[in-house]
């Protein structure tokens, strides 16, 4: 009888992803803590001023990610209901959070937002 390979049994894991401050490399986020939420209608969910005549067609990448409330998060120990979020480590901003909830680049409502900025963060894969 041959023996069974335990690799074709097992599907090979998917390679999580993590999120690092860009400045000191500390882990601030990871994808289970990610919140997803649902393509918004774009800049026609904006206010007029906030609306530019020649993106209005281009579907949007968002440019943040919205995550669960975690324990770095120090503006939420001390009792803000929004506030900007810092690196614990270095103290970069890293986004902001408001109970009440944000509205994504992409136009959608994500409440309560804990969001974070692309743009100062690495994505890595484990």
């Amino acid at each position: 009888m041959a023996e069974a390979n335990n690799s074709d049994m097992e599907p090979n894991p998917k390679p999580q992803v993590i999120y690092r401050c860009k400045k000191c490399r500390r882990i601030v986020a990871a994808e289970e803590t990610i919140v997803p939420h649902n393509r918004g209608k774009g800049e026609s969910c904006f206010k007029w001023r906030k609306r530019d005549g020649d993106k209005m067609d281009k579907p949007v990448e968002c440019t943040s990610i919205f995550v669960e409330p975690m324990k770095w998060m120090e503006a939420l120990e001390e009792g803000h209901v929004e506030e900007r979020l810092h690196c614990i480590g270095c103290k970069a901003r890293l986004g902001y959070f408001n109970w009440a909830g944000m509205q994504c680049n992409c136009g959608a409502w994500v409440t309560p937002a804990f969001q974070l900025h692309k743009s100062r963060l690495d994505e890595c894969q484990l």
